[in-house]
């Protein structure tokens, strides 16, 4: 796939886990004997460098003369920006080597035998199709413990910690379970409901806020043989963007977290049952676009890029994604979902945001103090605008967009999360339990659902059933907020 096409999120990962198998999620499970391997971390390793004195300039006490060695994913997000926060690592510490960088889309064939090994690299953007298991890594010890660099001085207020310049949800996403904080997540991905704005002008319409006026805006679009929504029928999953926090809207976030947590009975909520009520309702009614049910997320995207729907659920690396087939005019946005009415638990603006490009600084690996110094001066100002400019993403840096000119997607998605304020949502199980949640919450739930070929009863019945069998398996790790 060519960086033109390749969204800016979980990297080109999630592009080339989807047309290999609908069935691989987010956290791709590498093969038993990767894991097995892993879990024995090997003995060969050589020693870990001595640490540095810990200065002012120096909070982490990197050893100045020690090399680096950093992997980077050679995806969505292209490899300069690291390569640029890395120039800035060789300039804070001109003594040690320049930084050895690499780059790969193949970072579990690369590095298992490294990790077997126990000689990792000192940092590893683990994106993409092959992207490592970081529950198992976590739960063999393989990672280091990332709360001394949350405690570091931030790179630009030393009187402000690194956890406390990072967007909502980060932290807590890095930690698995329990205290340590194991990833770094690097982009920070707004998703929710995408349209343009110049099709709504057209229709002299604003963004519903209610169903009521979705489905108003729907009937007023269909006259013009314009249908409301498409999604991408094949991975329907992307449904979730939009309609997991059109739930927790309805009933508040504890929905989402007995969802999470697989719950008994969580699914069958009254917010739940609400919520895919309207949803089938755009089914019903004939509002989403014909033969959605057989799109990829690229043949949805570009007829909603044609103008032939109004609403496409997904997340903000869609701009990046679409660009070859999006108008000069479109004035892409995206907006946090419709809310049901008044009764809602929470307010419109309520919206999913959450990290993606996760890095790990392995536990064998020589240098952690300058791994961690190299994440530290990417969470910096400059270095997250320099990503920004770069590849259309915002980072988990809590700014970095002053004096920018975005784009009107970019923009639209800071707008969002301004909106939002605490009312932002981080849904886990599609990094928990992700064959649940693309297989049969997405294609065997909703997929059918939205086909017309299950009722919301029959679905919300069968997701259940997959929840609990999901709580069961004993072969899986169970997390819980």
């Amino acid at each position: 796939m060519g960086s033109t096409s390749a969204h800016k999120n979980e990297g080109l990962g999630r592009r080339d886990v989807i047309k290999r198998s609908a069935a691989l999620g987010l956290l791709t499970v590498p093969t038993m004997s990767f894991l097995a391997s892993c879990a024995s971390g090997g003995d060969g390793g050589d020693e870990k460098v001595e640490k540095g004195k810990v200065t002012k300039e120096n909070p982490l006490g990197v050893n100045e003369t020690a090399p680096l060695e950093v992997v980077i994913f050679n995806g969505g997000f292209g490899e300069q920006y690291a390569i640029d926060a890395e120039k800035r690592y060789n300039e804070a510490f001109p003594k040690a080597p320049k930084v050895k960088h690499v780059a790969t889309q193949k970072i579990q064939s690369q590095l298992q035998p490294r990790f077997n090994g126990g000689t990792p690299p000192d940092l590893i953007d683990n994106s993409g199709a092959e992207q490592m298991d970081m529950g198992i890594l976590a739960g063999k010890k393989q990672l280091t413990d990332l709360t001394t660099l949350m405690d570091a001085p931030s790179y630009d207020d030393p009187a402000k910690k690194v956890r406390d310049t990072l967007r909502p949800g980060v932290l807590e996403m890095g930690q698995l379970e329990g205290d340590p904080v194991w990833i770094m997540y690097y982009a920070y991905t707004v998703y929710g409901v995408w349209y343009s704005q110049t099709a709504l002008d057209k229709l002299d319409a604003k963004y519903p806020q209610t169903w009521d006026e979705m489905l108003a805006l729907c009937a007023k679009a269909k006259k013009q043989d314009i249908a409301g929504w498409t999604y991408p029928g094949k991975y329907p999953y992307y449904l979730a963007y939009s309609l997991y926090p059109f739930i927790a809207k309805i009933g508040g976030r504890e929905v989402l977290d007995r969802m999470d947590n697989l719950e008994p009975n969580a699914w069958k909520d009254p917010a739940v049952k609400t919520a895919f009520e309207a949803y089938y309702e755009l089914y019903r009614k004939g509002y989403i676009l014909q033969g959605t049910p057989g799109l990829t997320h690229i043949q949805s995207q570009t007829e909603w890029t044609k103008g032939k729907a109004l609403f496409i659920p997904n997340g903000s690396w869609v701009e990046n994604e679409a660009a070859p087939t999006t108008p000069d005019d479109f004035k892409m946005m995206v907006s946090a979902p419709s809310g049901l009415d008044a009764s809602d638990k929470m307010p419109f603006g309520t919206i999913w945001a959450s990290g993606g490009e996760p890095f790990i600084v392995p536990a064998k690996g020589k240098n952690p103090e300058g791994a961690m110094e190299q994440l530290r001066i990417m969470l910096s100002e400059e270095s997250s605008k320099n990503f920004t400019k770069q590849v259309k993403s915002l980072t988990s840096f809590n700014g970095g967009t002053d004096g920018l000119t975005l784009s009107t997607a970019l923009q639209s998605g800071v707008d969002a999360l301004k909106l939002a304020g605490d009312n932002v949502l981080n849904p886990r199980l599609e990094g928990w339990y992700s064959k649940f949640q693309k297989e049969q919450v997405g294609i065997a739930g909703l997929g059918e659902m939205l086909a017309g070929r299950a009722t919301p009863a029959e679905t919300i019945k069968k997701i259940q059933a997959f929840a609990d069998a999901t709580a069961k398996d004993q072969s899986i790790k169970h997390y819980k907020h």
